[in-house]
């Protein structure tokens, strides 16, 4: 039985790779820091479907989907997902709760958003976010006023793309010293007029991931895989996980980020040690294979670090 990467995904507060058969078959498997992950690519990439409240539709043609991008979805499939999505404000009707939160990533880099009360933390551990507090809960619609107000007030954005992430993720410094950011936004927040009146404010109680995310062993980036084909073989010992990045050493020493989105909807299959080795380049960097995307981080980036 073939068993197609879904990405990585946080559950009950830790990294798991998920899988699916594409007809109803579904198991996770446990990234674990410190222990060695080997995978090749076995086949060609295919549409996951669509998962809603937990629920997953597979695709009905199984549609293959492009090599290069984040997301494992035919054109059908990701319609589906737009037309029921809270970020696109499809569902202004939706009558659960939602949470406003400020999330820390790194020096200067707040962003405000909104998450279902009854996720929990979960979307901030699928974001990456170093740190984070909420600031307040309520209906959807009010939630959402409450974030316009306070990214146009406290001029924070509702987006950090992950390569900025990425790059601030080696020099983060004491986890007293990382909430400090928030503590002083959180003060703000709440005392700004506008407050939408259904929206019940929260107390401020920061949230630190760094010993989640195992950053203590993040001492920078030299590569990024953001790419996938056929064929390709990855190796490395994984040394921390956040959002869906997954921090790898290389056999060489070099310090890889696998952006896991692009492994979903593609076959992973265990590498054996004997092919893992074939070609010295691939046995020296970690990772071989035709149209492997691999993208150096610049040099000028060590200054962050």
């Amino acid at each position: 039985m073939t068993w197609w990467c879904t990405g990585m995904r946080w559950r009950d507060g830790g990294p798991v790779f998920g899988w699916t058969t594409g007809e109803g078959g579904e198991r996770d498997s446990a990234v674990r820091f410190g222990e060695p992950l080997a995978f090749r690519v076995g086949g060609a990439r295919r549409c996951l479907g669509v998962w809603r409240g937990g629920r997953h539709t597979p695709c009905p043609g199984r549609d293959a989907v492009p090599v290069r991008g984040t997301r494992a979805q035919c054109a059908e499939c990701a319609g589906i997902d737009r037309a029921h999505s809270v970020a696109a404000d499809t569902v202004a009707d939706d009558p659960r709760p939602y949470r406003v939160y400020l999330a820390w990533f790194g020096d200067g880099l707040v962003k405000v958003g909104i998450t279902g009360a009854g996720r929990g933390s979960a979307r901030l551990l699928e974001q990456g976010a170093v740190a984070f507090t909420w600031l307040g809960v309520g209906p959807l619609m009010a939630a959402r006023r409450a974030e316009e107000l306070l990214r146009v007030a406290l001029g924070v954005p509702d987006r950090i793309p992950y390569e900025k992430k990425r790059l601030v993720r080696a020099g983060l410094g004491q986890r007293a010293v990382r909430g400090g950011e928030l503590v002083d936004a959180h003060a703000v927040a709440v005392g700004l007029v506008g407050w939408p009146e259904s929206l019940e404010r929260l107390p401020c109680d920061v949230v630190d991931h760094g010993e989640v995310f195992g950053l203590g062993a993040v001492d920078g980036v030299d590569a990024v895989v953001s790419g996938l084909a056929e064929g390709a073989v990855v190796e490395g010992t994984v040394s921390a996980a956040a959002g869906p990045d997954l921090h790898l050493v290389e056999p060489g020493g070099r310090r890889l980020v696998v952006d896991t989105r692009v492994l979903a909807g593609w076959p992973l299959e265990r590498a054996e040690r004997a092919e893992r080795a074939e070609g010295a380049e691939g046995a020296q960097r970690g990772v071989s294979g035709a149209g492997f995307e691999v993208r150096e981080v610049p040099v000028v980036q060590g200054g962050l670090f």
